[in-house]
């Protein structure tokens, strides 16, 4: 039997522990507000008492569904996802197929040979992601690439609005004429499912149609604009030629050109416009082309397209990009005169590249993904950094909200 005075001291002791846990838990969402814990691919967040683990935000969600989706494929799927190549025709044929199913090519690149007309481009486009989903069981839409620089460098300008050349926008001195044609770039390209865009040119040189500007500040503002006119349409825009090419005196098509200077003074110069793109888009979902230059300050070895220097080390560690890397074509004469496709393209992903780019023969494309194949097979390759490629690739994809069911 309770009395009175033994209920008021049991509801003294109840209204004390009551207020301790309140205290106990704002001190522990103090605490735990300021404690951030990185984890796969992101980061677990403990905000007050609200764990980002109960409630995954959508950049969570999205590495957790690339994640499961990396992991239910093979190491040739893998690869083959690693791979971007060109078709010949203006309609799918059977080499198209064989390499969307048998090899597993994930990514595209599109010239003047493909585009006739708006109507034959749209259906073959949808044609080559409806062999990928249906004949190469690929979870994840073809990444579809053009070079839509502007001026000399077009494709399909019968079909495709050409952009004026990088250098006449940078002449009106307005960064908004650049967001504004990279919008509408953007916008066409989408419409006719070309999701990558290979523009703009972060290059800095002087009397040079692809740069806007020979000036650094004035180029880095420009590059600025058209990466956030491309990123309002939801297209992939390119930031290239990685680590600049406004110095070189030598076509890489041809032939390799070396810049003799020191990473210091590259920070302050030809690095700029990378740099300020990378700090100013924070989810990075671009890419970074890799130039067939050598920087013997850099890397006296290697081309930076082959470069663990250049690639890894500057600039996903020193500048902090976390984007997807793809090379320069293979097939240039900077590169394929000095090495076997086999090779070049194993080195290039040895050096950090997610996707080798190799635009034209057949039978180059086959050697590059069987190169990656052997080299994988040998042990060459690091396994958990091949999964990290794939997962940025398959990341980028699942970005773009057209995932094929």
């Amino acid at each position: 039997m309770l009395y009175k005075g033994d209920i008021e001291l049991s509801t003294k002791k109840i209204s004390a522990i009551i207020s301790f846990l309140m205290l106990l838990s704002v001190a522990l969402g103090i605490f735990l507000g300021s404690w951030f814990v990185n984890a796969h691919n992101g980061s677990v967040a403990f905000a007050g008492v609200v764990l980002d683990t109960l409630y995954p935000s959508p950049e969570a969600v999205l590495n957790k569904k690339a994640a499961n989706i990396v992991n239910r494929m093979n190491y040739r799927e893998k690869l083959g996802q690693m791979v971007m190549i060109g078709v010949r025709g203006t309609e799918v044929n059977s080499v198209d197929e064989q390499m969307l199913s048998q090899y597993h090519i994930g990514n595209i690149i599109l010239f003047d040979r493909n585009i006739k007309s708006w109507e034959q481009t749209t259906k073959l486009v949808a044609d080559l992601q409806k062999v990928a989903r249906e004949k190469g069981g690929q979870p994840v839409p073809l990444l579809v690439a053009i070079d839509e620089e502007g001026g000399r460098v077009v494709r399909g300008k019968d079909v495709i609005e050409p952009p004026p050349a990088q250098k006449s926008i940078g002449e009106t001195n307005n960064p908004d004429n650049a967001e504004e044609w990279a919008r509408k770039t953007g916008k066409n390209l989408q419409a006719l499912g070309i999701n990558v865009n290979f523009a703009p040119v972060a290059d800095v040189a002087y009397n040079v149609s692809r740069d806007f500007s020979g000036n650094y500040d004035k180029a880095t503002s420009f590059v600025k604009a058209a990466a956030r006119g491309y990123s309002s349409v939801q297209e992939i825009f390119t930031l290239k030629h990685f680590p600049g090419i406004g110095r070189g005196t030598v076509d890489s098509h041809k032939d390799v050109s070396s810049i003799d200077v020191s990473l210091e003074e590259l920070r302050q110069t030809d690095l700029k416009p990378f740099q300020a793109v990378i700090d100013e888009n924070k989810n990075h979902n671009f890419f970074v082309m890799i130039s067939h230059l050598k920087y013997p300050q850099l890397d006296k070895d290697n081309t930076a397209s082959q470069s663990y220097n250049i690639i890894t080390n500057l600039l996903r560690h020193d500048m902090g990009f976390n984007g997807l890397v793809i090379t320069d074509d293979m097939a240039m004469g900077a590169v394929s005169k000095y090495g076997s496709f086999n090779h070049t393209g194993v080195n290039a992903v040895k050096a950090g590249a997610d996707i080798v780019l190799i635009c034209h023969e057949h039978s180059h494309q086959v050697e590059i993904y069987n190169g990656l194949v052997a080299a994988y097979e040998a042990g060459e390759l690091d396994k958990n950094k091949i999964d990290a490629s794939v997962r940025r690739i398959v990341k980028a994809k699942l970005r773009l909200n057209t995932l094929i069911q």
